[in-house]
């Protein structure tokens, strides 16, 4: 049983930093009630980030939809919900609206902008927020424009996980203060906080252009490099003793590549240590350096990452119903999260779930009977 078994989470369903966020504190043993729109066609999803919920179908826009959610709240520490500033007041299922019915539960909410600020009510997407927020500028190569690192930065780490721990931090508050209160995630905040270091060292030497410092390419001992067969290494011998080792296995002129930290010979030292690479294939270079200090890893793909020894050994990834996919991290040595079960059809635990909350038979047939819930 996970760390968090006893907790009890309302979700109402969105798409990427919402669900993620609703897999994390389920991976960890909350009891989470994704609630999702009705839906004509309710088919099994296989979207990963579903994993480990029951799900409901409510009809929010219905003034007895709203009731559903809010007595459900009534039994819960915390909800959250993934809408532009305001929905959810329209709704009424708003903060207010919940703290009504429970002054301990915690309302999380993800948006880009956050509730306030000029740009609060615009759309945008991880590419936006991370550009505000002074991420996007430092990423990619030397000269090149901006690369998006997938939407790692603002809808996960920035956005999903910032909310899931905001959550988290909220419900250990309100049994101690037996009060709730309201969770402002926003994914330009998150996406600045994840830039925290880069901060410190705006000052202390990083050049504002991307491609020319030690950790974002610009450095020929910490970036990634193509093999013999068009598949890529990476390396990050930052400290002196890993990389004097980088030297010796590369078997470059250890003279030449002195002076590691002078950026003018960078360029030079990353050519001879390009052409060098390319004349090994990915695994003869996994064969001398993996597993050395020299700060080594090959670049393994999404399909080849599962099946590396170290992986599998830490059983990193699971399968459930035939979909490879990470397991729940972090780890804990006595109250080891799990997954349970995959993504459930919109819907699919309505009747459960409405029982297990305390609604009478006849009431949960007066619901379906009026199409508020499904």
């Amino acid at each position: 049983m996970g760390p968090l078994t006893g907790f009890r989470v309302i979700e109402l369903a969105g798409i990427g930093p919402g669900p993620f966020c609703g897999m994390m504190l389920s991976d960890m043993g909350a009891e989470v009630i994704r609630v999702d729109r009705i839906v004509a066609d309710p088919r099994q999803p296989r979207d990963v980030m579903q994993r480990n919920r029951r799900s409901i179908a409510v009809d929010l826009k219905q003034p007895e939809g709203a009731e559903v959610v809010l007595k459900l709240c009534e039994s819960a520490d915390g909800i959250f919900e993934g809408f532009r500033p305001g929905v959810t007041e329209r709704l009424g299922v708003g903060p207010e609206d919940c703290f009504a019915r429970n002054e301990k539960i915690v309302y999380g909410r993800m948006t880009g902008w956050g509730q306030e600020g000029p740009l609060a009510h615009a759309a945008g997407h991880d590419i936006n927020y991370i550009g505000l927020a002074g991420a996007l500028h430092a990423i990619g190569e030397q000269g090149g424009k901006p690369v998006p690192p997938l939407n790692l930065v603002g809808d996960f780490g920035g956005g999903g996980m910032l909310l899931a721990f905001g959550l988290v931090c909220g419900m250990l508050e309100a049994q101690k203060s037996g009060k709730g209160q309201v969770v402002d995630a926003a994914m330009v905040d998150g996406a600045a906080s994840l830039m925290a270091a880069f901060f410190g060292m705006r000052d202390r030497g990083f050049v504002p252009e991307r491609g020319s410092n030690m950790l974002d390419g610009g450095a020929h001992f910490y970036g990634t490099y193509e093999t013999k067969d068009g598949k890529h290494i990476c390396v990050g011998s930052i400290e002196p003793q890993f990389y004097k080792l980088l030297i010796e296995h590369s078997g470059v002129n250890e003279t030449e590549f002195e002076a590691q930290l002078d950026r003018g010979g960078w360029n030079e030292k990353r050519d001879v240590l390009t052409a060098i690479f390319l004349t090994k294939t990915r695994d003869e270079w996994c064969e001398i350096m993996e597993g050395t200090d020299i700060c080594f890893a090959p670049v393994l793909s999404i399909w080849e990452a599962p099946e590396h020894p170290h992986n599998k050994a830490r059983q990193s990834f699971v399968e459930l119903d035939g979909i490879t996919q990470p397991a729940p991290a972090p780890r804990f040595s006595r109250s080891q999260a799990e997954v349970s079960h995959a993504a459930r059809a919109p819907g699919q635990d309505t009747q459960e779930v409405l029982s297990d909350y305390g609604f009478s038979d006849a009431d949960i047939a007066a619901l379906q009977e009026a199409a508020v819930v499904a």
